[in-house]
């Protein structure tokens, strides 16, 4: 049952998306220490939805339409928010040779409210831990817990892999002016992309 649960979970964790991107961007735009931040802050954005979904809570979403879409929305104006600092000029997103910072709680709020602000993943654990609490398990809610924190744990493990990658590829990027163009355009594209995707879907 454990190596089922590492398996799925891995590979959830594997397939990109806006916590991947936020951390790439990072990666890329201002180094490997930045997308540590970055990969921290996505790691806690979870924790709101683990704990909701572990009280119930996360069935409000599941049952109250106003409740679900406030929370989409929001989401989605916040990945719309991304998609254009990553374009602005001076974005704390953006793609950049230049040795200026963002500082780290910046970069871990940013992480953080963007998994906050993603309703799915409350539903997603909502459904996913239960499946994988044996029924001899004496404290459920304990032992979901702990399924939670492996998930989180192999979250921040993932998302620093990316965000080595993107920073090794970072030097090569930032020499080469067209390259840097396409990526802060493409960067931008898929926080926007990622936000009407959100925008239009159901539950």
């Amino acid at each position: 049952m454990m190596l089922e649960y590492l398996i799925t979970s891995l590979i959830v964790v594997l397939l990109p998306g806006t916590g991947v991107i936020y951390t790439l961007a990072y990666g890329i735009g201002r180094g490997w220490r930045a997308s540590v931040m970055a990969a921290f802050g996505c790691t806690l954005g979870i924790v709101p939805h683990i704990l909701a979904s572990i009280a119930g809570l996360a069935a409000l979403l599941h049952t109250s339409a106003l409740a679900f879409q406030v929370v989409k929305y929001l989401g989605v104006a916040y990945l719309f928010y991304m998609a254009w600092s990553v374009l602005r000029s001076g974005g704390a997103l953006q793609v950049s040779g230049r040795s200026e910072s963002t500082p780290n709680r910046k970069i871990i709020l940013d992480g953080l409210v963007l998994n906050i602000l993603n309703p799915k993943l409350s539903l997603f654990f909502l459904a996913f831990l239960p499946q994988f609490v044996p029924s001899s398990a004496g404290e459920p809610t304990y032992f979901m817990l702990g399924l939670a924190a492996i998930f989180m744990l192999l979250t921040f493990i993932v998302f620093v892999g990316y965000g080595a990658f993107a920073s090794a590829t970072r030097r090569y990027i930032i020499s080469k002016p067209d390259v840097l163009v396409w990526f802060r355009r493409g960067f931008a594209g898929t926080f926007g992309a990622l936000g009407l995707r959100l925008a239009l879907s159901d539950r």
